[in-house]
């Protein structure tokens, strides 16, 4: 067809960004050992068990099987791009076009982190309003929204391969706004938790189909600037909530936090409605699919991109079953998810104690409070510039020197297993002891600097270890961290009340030092432990 066969590599990070496996295909196709587009994606396979932890062998093994299966692309039947510069193909839209889904992608996927910690600072005028002063409710209240990240996706997810993108970011957008606007206007507790519960669930949307945007309009080479713009909605948008939110609860009352968050939501949905349109190129096929049936007759045509012979229920189903197994099969995955977990964890334990913990021990009100969530975000941007610069670096050279092995990923995660546990001493007997106040700030950047990095690392190792398998790997992780986030810090006050702020963070910190060995445990056994339990599905 003229255009530029990708390579396996492409299809592995394309497949991992548009968030499923390498064996669905991308808007470039299903990679084959051939050398060709293959019409029709095969299960892994040929429906065989796969060993998901043999790396690049793994990676080989599943697409050698495939060699000599693909239908040769003269097949009269096969629906294809008309030609390589066919502007139904949304790598072909103009530029314009492009950067205009990929900014209302980002802005939405900055609003939903975002309102996952906004309200926060106005937690206690929210409790007295409702008259309760139940500490696990305070911290449930401000979490709940994050375990709405871990149901969301196994639903959007699949949806969003059988349908497309753009009906799932249209109908969970509208549906974001209805639930913070039933924040807004909660008459009961049970009703406010209820609801921010069901926005983290559908506000997972843009989290989970983001990066597949991107990839369906942006060439490999060109989607740098694009991917980074994307992920900073949520590594900045946390951060920036508490800042807003505490003097907006002040000026306003908490109940305009979600009146805001609704109203710039409605804003970027309304563009959505307006300018974007579908970039899955499996669905724009199987509608072209369709168009043509209609008018030929000829009811044998079939998209070159068609994905699977399993019936809708059945992929979808297992689709949502598959992460869960990797989960609990896997020591790797399970292992290094579990770390993330606990650091995830102890993020949202400092983000639902903080106003509490600065009202009572320096007297500031939720509008200043907001301020002390600085700390942990100047060092999550330090660490993510960390990890970009010196990961990138260790990898290049590994590969020049051709020694090139996933776990040379994990290696930064040393400096951040460290920096965690220090910063978590140094911020509980910081507060305990009454200093200023900008020294336990400080503290706090040691952990968000620990946090970034402890998150970066196994998310690209996972992704290098599993390859065809990548998206069902990070699922897992997803589902784990967001669990423990929403739950464990709903032990953070009473935790303070019995042990105090410096042995309550003691302890934390303590803990965080009994994970250490599990980087180092990969490190150095990692290639080992992949042959040595491998995951058969």
């Amino acid at each position: 067809m003229g255009a530029v066969l990708p390579e396996q590599n492409d299809v592995v990070e394309l497949a991992a960004e548009e968030g499923h496996d390498a064996d669905i295909p991308t808007n470039i196709g299903v990679y084959n050992s051939s050398g060709k587009h293959s019409p029709h994606a095969l299960p892994s396979a040929l429906g065989k068990d796969v060993d998901l932890e043999k790396s690049e062998a793994s990676v080989r093994t599943s697409i050698d099987d495939q060699e000599g299966c693909a239908q040769p692309l003269q097949d009269p039947n096969i629906v294809d791009w008309d030609s390589p510069g066919d502007p139904e193909n949304p790598m072909n839209w103009p530029k314009a076009k492009k950067w205009g889904a990929i900014c209302i992608v980002s802005s939405i996927t900055f609003l939903i982190p975002l309102g996952s910690s906004m309200f926060a600072p106005g937690v206690p005028d929210l409790m007295a309003e409702f008259h309760s002063d139940s500490e696990l409710l305070s911290g449930f209240v401000v979490s709940v929204y994050v375990l709405g990240f871990a149901v969301g996706p196994l639903i959007i997810a699949p949806l969003s391969e059988m349908y497309g993108r753009l009906p799932l970011y249209h109908t969970c957008n509208i549906l974001f706004i209805v639930f913070n606007v039933a924040c807004a206007l909660s008459t009961s507790l049970s009703m406010l938790i209820a609801f921010r519960f069901l926005a983290g669930c559908v506000g997972a949307s843009p989290l989970t189909l983001g990066g597949g945007t991107i990839a369906d309009v942006i060439p490999r080479e060109q989607r740098g600037t694009a991917m980074a713009i994307w992920v900073a909605g949520p590594c900045i948008g946390p951060v920036v909530g508490p800042l807003s939110g505490g003097f907006l609860s002040k000026a306003a009352g908490w109940r305009w936090n979600f009146w805001v968050v609704s109203i710039a939501a409605g804003v970027v949905t309304a563009a959505g409605l307006i300018f974007m349109s579908e970039t899955y190129a499996i669905v724009i096929l199987n509608r072209k699919v369709r168009r043509l049936r209609k008018e030929t007759g000829n009811m044998a045509l079939r998209s070159k991109l068609d994905t699977s012979s399993l019936p809708p229920r059945d992929l979808f189903f297992f689709s949502i079953i598959r992460p869960t197994k990797m989960l609990f099969k896997s020591p790797i995955v399970f292992l290094l998810s579990l770390y993330v977990a606990v650091a995830y964890a102890y993020l949202y334990i400092l983000f639902t104690t903080f106003t509490l913990v600065y009202n009572q021990q320096y007297g500031f009100d939720s509008g200043i409070a907001g301020l002390t969530y600085l700390g942990i975000g100047i060092g999550s941007v330090i660490g993510q510039w960390v990890y970009t610069v010196w990961g990138n670096r260790s990898v290049r050279s590994a590969l020049a020197k051709g020694n090139f092995t996933p776990e040379k990923r994990l290696p930064l995660m040393f400096p951040g297993a460290i920096s965690m546990p220090i910063g978590l001493f140094w911020y509980g007997w910081a507060v305990e002891k009454h200093t200023h106040w900008i020294v336990p700030i400080i503290g706090t950047a040691f952990v968000g600097f620990g946090l970034m990095l402890i998150f970066m690392a196994p998310s690209t190792y996972l992704v290098d270890v599993y390859t065809l398998h990548a998206a069902s790997a990070m699922a897992a992780n997803t589902v784990m961290r967001s669990i423990f986030g929403a739950f464990i810090p709903l032990a953070g006050q009473p935790m303070y009340r019995a042990l105090g702020l410096g042995w309550g963070n003691s302890l934390l910190g303590f803990f965080a030092i009994a994970l250490i060995p599990i980087p180092i445990l990969f490190v150095k056994y990692g290639e080992e432990l992949r042959r040595k339990f491998p995951v058969k599905l």
